[in-house]
């Protein structure tokens, strides 16, 4: 019930609060020559509900009829009367919005509220089996157990047999599940293996109570071994041969390989010989057992593992140990761990640029020769090893650049679109929470050809995130234009004058960050477009004279000033290089400072630095801010260099 109360506060909250008007958009939906009036009259209303000032609310209301925005007044005003159970007023939103994203909402508040009265009919007319809440398809099977239909219980196993606690609304209907006799023992241990292997032990010792005898103490020893999965030397006790108990041994196996690999491996051996496991679960284990020994530091072992066993390279598995021979240099032992690479993995332009390096490197008859030939299929490509590529041929770097297709008509269909008409109004006086609520709601039923339409209507309304986001959900990466939108041009042209900066790598590092998304948050505290720590925004803005709140950064101003001072410290930090400063601004200074002194007695040239940067995301984003860096020179009509001569010649 919470969850869905709070759902309605955050979009009642939306409507409330924070309403400043953006520029004027462009191409935008008609409404009518009222629509400025319209606007006001909304806002006033909306005011005038919050203060509780029904009379001046209802004449308000009551000139709004087509408005846009509407349903969001008629849905707070239903939401402040919605104990009262106004049935005639929720059917009569239901009827008029149906489809929209706010009867959605409403559908899972009423139906949570008609549970708390147990109005248990209600409940079964209003349910609309089609919905994604657990805690409503709860609601149903109660209200169906209430009024007599067990005709739905079994399936209520479906919830049961989960690998989390679910919703406390379903309780009353597991145990009218069990009571009806549907868990079986096997079902049960099924449960308790899901929890035990998601870490659920809580839970997982909570299921076993529910078991017979038996295997109440598989669990227990299943338990033991989860805990302690050293105990699998002890052979004698693990020696029957049944599902459960080898079950036990492959879960052991994988969480003993954490903290002890080659343990693992003769242990999975020695059980092995007694339970004769499957090739492919053998085989499953091996990989899983290899990438262990190698974060535990077994190269060798390692190698000799996927040399004696068919099948166990991966390309995981073996892209780490050539990163490992990139980083010692080793070009004869890259060359010869290639060859372990699947072949769809080898053909990537990754392992064929690496291929070309080793070849050229190995000076082999005919490599300068053979190693062009490579870099000459790469450098056709708009991606990092194709600008790589196109550097050491001295070749320009590709620009495909293939065009949404969308006419006029497309896009007129789409602003006749009542949730897109809504999107663009509350964006349009800045409840952008809601309009990008209606937003995606509206663009996961549509086409591809309307998705495509999308991208090219959201440019035009200059919302950059979701014109980005509906190339990524089209699949489509070859239109330019939508990809990589010239957002904030003139913040970043004026920020680069005065930092000494390339507004080009400014606008790459935003894409990256933030997908020019102005009040994104994530997951750890960084905000705004440059997704800047509040207590980075701080230093610098203490260093500038400035006191900088958390909500400042929301600005899109105050964020640009910000990061763009801070990359500009970075790179007086290391030496002008941009590669270093775009990975201290993701990973932090003092990891980039770690790295290079782990190259300090044997520097690498700067591509082999790039490849073998620890942390797979920062690697990602380094090689993107340098490509999409020589898009935006492209799309603006300056370029710039993939990497200037002073990075290209690094040795770090």
């Amino acid at each position: 019930m919470d969850s869905h109360r709070m759902l309605r506060n955050l979009v009642v909250t939306a409507m409330l609060v924070g309403l400043s008007l953006p520029a004027a958009l462009a191409q935008a939906p008609h409404y009518g020559t009222n629509i400025n009036e319209q606007r006001q009259r909304y806002l006033s209303a909306r005011d005038a509900l919050q203060l509780n000032r029904q009379q001046e609310y209802q004449a308000l209301r009551a000139e709004l009829d087509d408005y846009p925005l509407v349903q969001y007044l008629d849905y707070a005003d239903l939401g402040r009367r919605l104990n009262r159970l106004p049935y005639a007023d929720v059917d009569a939103f239901l009827e008029r919005y149906a489809g929209s994203y706010l009867a959605e909402l409403l559908e899972r508040e009423w139906l949570a509220l008609l549970a708390d009265e147990r109005r248990w009919e209600d409940i079964v007319r209003y349910y609309n089996p089609d919905n994604t809440y657990t805690s409503l398809t709860c609601y149903a099977h109660r209200a169906w157990l209430e009024l007599g239909d067990d005709s739905q219980l079994a399936a209520a196993g479906e919830l049961w047999n989960v690998a989390r606690s679910q919703p406390n609304e379903c309780d009353p209907v597991f145990e009218a599940w069990m009571a009806a006799g549907y868990l079986t023992p096997d079902i049960a241990w099924q449960r308790f293996s899901k929890n035990i292997q998601a870490g659920n032990r809580s839970l997982a010792r909570y299921i076993s109570t529910l078991m017979p005898d038996r295997e109440q103490q598989l669990a227990q020893l299943y338990l033991q071994i989860d805990q302690q999965p050293e105990r699998l030397r002890n052979l004698d006790s693990l020696s029957a041969r049944t599902p459960e108990v080898r079950e036990i041994i492959l879960h052991g196996v994988r969480r003993l390989a954490r903290i002890d690999a080659p343990l693992a491996m003769l242990l999975l051996n020695q059980h092995h010989e007694h339970q004769n496991f499957e090739d492919e679960i053998m085989l499953d284990l091996q990989r899983f057992i290899a990438m262990r020994l190698l974060v535990q530091g077994f190269d060798e072992e390692t190698e000799t593992l996927m040399r004696n066993t068919p099948g166990l390279a991966t390309e995981t598995l073996v892209s780490w140990l050539l990163r490992d021979a990139l980083r010692d240099q080793d070009w004869p032992g890259l060359y010869r761990l290639l060859a372990y690479l699947p072949a769809e993995d080898r053909a990537s332009e990754r392992w064929q640029y690496w291929r070309a390096r080793a070849i050229v490197m190995l000076n082999h008859d005919g490599a300068e020769a053979e190693a062009q030939g490579i870099y000459q299929s790469l450098a056709g490509n708009r991606s990092f090893y194709g600008y790589l590529a196109a550097d050491r041929l001295g070749q320009p770097y590709d620009m495909t650049d293939i065009p949404v297709v969308a006419n006029q008509a497309q896009r007129q269909a789409l602003y006749d679109m009542p949730a897109i008409v809504r999107a663009h109004e509350l964006f349009h006086i800045g409840d952008e929470i809601n309009a990008r609520n209606e937003w995606a709601h509206a663009t996961a039923r549509m086409s591809p050809e309307q998705i495509g339409a999308s991208g090219r209507l959201a440019l035009d309304w200059g919302w950059h995130r979701n014109t980005i986001q509906a190339m990524i959900q089209l699949q489509h990466w070859d239109d330019l234009e939508l990809r990589f939108p010239l957002a904030y041009a003139d913040h970043f042209n004026s920020a680069a004058a005065q930092l000494g900066l390339q507004p080009q790598f400014l606008s790459a590092i935003t894409r990256q960050e933030s997908a020019y998304m102005h009040d994104v948050r994530s997951p750890a505290g960084a905000r705004g477009l440059m997704q800047l720590m509040p207590a980075t925004a701080r230093e610098v803005g203490r260093a500038l004279g400035l006191q900088i709140s958390s909500d400042d950064l929301y600005t899109p101003d105050v964020n640009i000033s910000l990061g763009s001072h801070y990359l500009a410290s970075l790179m007086e930090e290391f030496d002008n290089n941009r590669i270093l400063a775009a990975a201290a601004y993701n990973a932090g200074p003092n990891r980039v400072k770690q790295w290079l002194r782990r190259t300090e007695d044997n520097p690498v040239p700067i591509d082999v630095w790039i490849e073998t940067i620890p942390f797979l995301e920062t690697r990602g984003y380094v090689q993107n801010v340098l490509v999409y860096a020589v898009i935006y020179g492209h799309r603006g009509g300056n370029p710039v260099p993939f990497m200037t001569p002073l990075e290209r010649s690094a040795l770090l």
